[in-house]
């Protein structure tokens, strides 16, 4: 594909997303991003699920024992991090730990291989220009599914705040932390800095997890088609010590996607 192209139009065109309309509101709903991390959240419930109805107290399988191994490691920084108590946290470290993961992995494909997949059916089915045929299979590369998870977590720190301290308290906190002063004055004077501060953090919270991971996956995906475009005898010696160090790179992002959100819900139940 990159042969038939120059190659601005062969990043570009792996640049955009297959949208659900070329204008309007509507635009900015990308539906490979739906799809493929959808596809990938029911993949993670199915084997976790079919490990979980077949566990065994034995000597378990290797499947089992990595899952496991997963779950373990999870836990154990929640017993480290949360000091609340709380039935969601597990399973929703858990579930953001593994989804997470299985959207960055996607960038360990070819970079051509899905887009030629959906053009060659595009065309054969459909009867589509393949020019005009996209698909990105990073979700996580996508700024709006990496907003969409971190805004999920910051409806989270607010609901566990309120079930920690109460609605009135939650409230009272807004306005009387993270300053402190004697007398009624001072305490009214520090109303609106106190407001002010408290409303940064909580907008700083998901916009630090969605930029982050979304910046190091755009990176990643850009670097591949990049190394796409040079000379088949020069590009699996800069990609495949890239796609090594880029194993790292996916673990790591979904680990501190993960690790933060426990922070934060860990800050959401404990009084300043």
């Amino acid at each position: 594909m990159a042969e038939q192209q120059t190659s601005t139009e062969y990043i570009l065109h792996h640049l955009t997303h297959n949208r659900l309309h070329s204008e309007g509101a509507m635009a900015n709903f990308h539906l490979d991003t739906f799809w493929v991390g959808l596809i990938l959240g029911f993949i993670f419930v199915g084997i976790f699920g079919l490990v979980a109805r077949k566990a065994t107290d034995g000597v378990p399988g290797k499947l089992q024992n990595f899952v496991e191994l997963i779950v373990e490691m999870v836990d154990t920084h929640i017993k480290d991090t949360f000091h609340g108590k709380s039935k969601v946290i597990g399973p929703l470290a858990l579930t953001i730990f593994c989804w997470v993961f299985l959207m960055n992995a996607m960038d360990f494909f070819p970079v051509d291989l899905f887009p030629m997949i959906a053009q060659w059916v595009g065309v054969t089915f459909f009867g589509a220009d393949p020019h005009h045929v996209y698909l990105r299979v990073v979700p996580t590369a996508d700024v709006n599914q990496t907003f969409a998870m971190s805004l999920s977590v910051l409806v989270y720190i607010i609901g566990f705040s309120i079930k920690a301290k109460g609605l009135g308290g939650w409230i009272k906190e807004l306005f009387t932390a993270p300053f402190h002063a004697e007398g009624t004055v001072g305490k009214v004077a520090l109303l609106i800095p106190n407001f002010l501060f408290q409303l940064i953090e909580l907008i700083a919270k998901p916009i630090s997890l969605a930029l982050r991971l979304f910046g190091n996956m755009y990176a990643g995906e850009l670097l591949f088609i990049l190394i796409a475009l040079l000379p088949w005898w020069i590009n699996w010696v800069l990609g495949t010590p890239w796609a090594i160090f880029h194993v790292l790179v996916v673990t790591l992002q979904a680990y501190v996607f993960m690790v933060l959100t426990i922070v934060y819900l860990s800050m959401a139940v404990e009084d300043h």
